[in-house]
């Protein structure tokens, strides 16, 4: 059997025994395998090889004879392979995770990654890690954008701090096509999206309750101070219930209803990368589909439709619809 199959085998033996809490024994072990990884057939003797040779490479998986006979479980108390007791399954989960945010590079939160990670690799042994390795480049994670938060670590510290002592923060924020302007802030929390970090914070001079919350991109901030000025939390905020409302990094209490014609392959598309979990998707009779979706501004809905080219048509609201118009004629004036 080539090694690929060997080892994904041998991982999906891992994932079984964590999952058992009583162990399995090879027959059931051997018929899992079948049936998980879709195998026409597999020898017992093929099973056992398969965890011996997972023995020798570290993992504590025990054996004990009950009535149903010889069965094999992984340790929980693994003190000499995984001190912190991580499974196999977690690791591989972590080293994923770990990719997924180099953006984050060079702040505090990265440090805080790379030392568990640390910790994790010095206590596990060699054979362990390698199966672990080898497994990894059955997996590849790319296509987040190159950036780093590196030269914002002091920022986000000042942050942070001001996060939770309710202080009001001086930037220097640079709005994109605007000049360098200086603003008070008083900052709720970060987020990160499409692996950029948001502040999201009230801004003290918008007298509209529902229009001060506001989400202010760290790559555009040039300097921050957190001030000896405190605020009060408005007790109704909770950033938990306005993120992630709308299609994109914009927040609000209540998202608008946007509706948009799709042809046959732009809903194929959406269906296979959903914009947002409450999405809705309705066939029509020509064929077409009614995307419903909830959208807290025009510019969420933009970029998205536009890349869909004549496969999208946003039908209402008039606003929204609007600003796609008025995008594709200023594009049609330039070509």
């Amino acid at each position: 059997m080539a090694r690929n199959e060997q080892l994904i085998r041998q991982h999906k033996l891992l994932q079984l025994l964590e999952m058992s809490r009583f162990g399995k024994t090879l027959d059931e072990l051997r018929d899992d395998l079948v049936s998980d990884l879709g195998l026409t057939t597999l020898h017992e003797r093929t099973v056992r090889r398969d965890v011996e040779a997972l023995q020798a490479a570290g993992f504590d998986i025990q054996s004990d004879t009950l009535e149903r006979g010889k069965v094999f479980k992984l340790g929980r108390n693994n003190k000499g392979v995984h001190e912190i007791g991580i499974s196999a399954t977690e690791l591989i989960a972590l080293s994923i995770g770990r990719e997924l945010l180099y953006p984050l590079l060079g702040t505090q939160y990265w440090r805080g990654i790379e030392t568990f990670w640390n910790k994790v690799r010095e206590v596990i042994p060699d054979g362990v890690f390698e199966h672990y390795d080898r497994y990894r480049k059955t997996l590849y994670v790319f296509g987040s954008p190159n950036k780093t938060y590196e030269q914002h670590e002091g920022m986000l510290k000042t942050i942070n701090r001001a996060i939770l002592e309710h202080r009001v923060v001086e930037i220097q924020y640079a709005s994109v096509g605007k000049p360098v302007s200086t603003r008070r802030i008083e900052p709720y929390g970060l987020a990160v999206y499409q692996s950029s970090i948001y502040v999201i914070a009230t801004a003290p001079e918008v007298k509209e309750p529902s229009q001060r919350l506001r989400n202010w991109k760290l790559d555009r901030f040039r300097h921050a101070v957190a001030l000896d000025e405190y605020f009060k939390p408005d007790p109704s905020i909770e950033l938990a219930d306005r993120l992630g409302r709308g299609i994109g990094i914009f927040s609000g209490e209540s998202p608008t209803i946007v509706h948009i014609r799709l042809g046959e392959r732009a809903a194929a598309w959406v269906s296979e990368d959903p914009w947002h979990p409450e999405q809705r998707m309705e066939l029509q009779d020509d064929g077409t589909s009614i995307l419903t979706v909830p959208a807290a501004h025009p510019r969420e809905v933009l970029p998205k439709v536009l890349s869909l080219g004549v496969d999208a048509e946003v039908l209402e609201p008039k606003e929204f619809r609007d600003a796609v118009a008025e995008a594709v004629q200023g594009m049609a004036a330039k070509y």
